[in-house]
């Protein structure tokens, strides 16, 4: 461990788990719709996602963001879709869109000795409790804190102290990793170690993360 780092606290969506924009071939194929019909790819394409600079902007929120691109998908399939059954054709089939880099990092983090913890602001709203109880790795962190759950999210100060709470650990002892800035920023104003995670950029991203806590 580096830094006097002793715990990682992890956001959820994008960092452990893929961004739905890495599996949009995947819902495609899902629901029947021809290649390259759906155009928005958020980060890895941004000038050609307006939406999506909106959302960089703190114009839209990611709750709001993903609610416009399901009922787009919805229009396309002729019928009405809610965020969640966008969510629930995204994430399906072997690892459940889980990132294995993101399974290795939290059971070497474990083994370290590193407190770990998910941190998250929208959890249970996009997946669901059936979803999550089939994902392996939430019931191997210390501590889940959903904002979703508790009405508290980032950048608020307090979802962070929350997460810091359930650990029992000092801000300056934990890392946080994030791909949005907004959330990266709120963490830094509240005295925790930062990390951006580049999701373009996964084994990048996990790489800098590890050489952070010297794993």
């Amino acid at each position: 461990m580096t830094d006097g780092l002793c715990g990682l606290l992890l956001d959820f969506g994008g960092v452990l788990l893929a961004t739905p924009f890495e599996r949009l071939d995947h819902l495609e194929r899902r629901v029947g719709l021809p290649a390259g019909t759906l155009a928005w790819r958020g980060p890895f394409a941004p000038a050609a996602d307006p939406l999506w600079a909106e959302l960089q902007a703190g114009r839209v929120d990611e709750r709001d963001y993903w609610r416009r691109r399901a009922a787009e998908v919805g229009r396309l399939l002729g019928r009405e879709w809610t965020l969640r059954d966008l969510v629930a054709e995204v994430f399906t089939g072997p690892g459940l869109g889980v990132r294995p880099e993101a399974e290795a990092l939290v059971g070497d983090a474990r083994a370290a000795g590193l407190a770990t913890a998910i941190l998250s602001n929208d959890l249970e709203l996009f997946h669901g409790r059936a979803w999550m109880d089939r994902v392996g790795l939430l019931g191997r962190v210390d501590a889940l804190v959903d904002g979703s759950v508790t009405g508290v999210r980032k950048p608020d100060p307090a979802s962070y102290r929350l997460a810091l709470d359930a650990l029992g650990l000092d801000p300056a002892a934990v890392l946080f990793v994030d791909d949005q800035p907004a959330n990266l920023a709120g963490a830094t104003r509240a005295g925790l170690a930062t990390e951006p995670f580049d999701v373009t950029d996964p084994p990048g991203s996990f790489h800098r993360v590890r050489r952070r806590l010297g794993l």
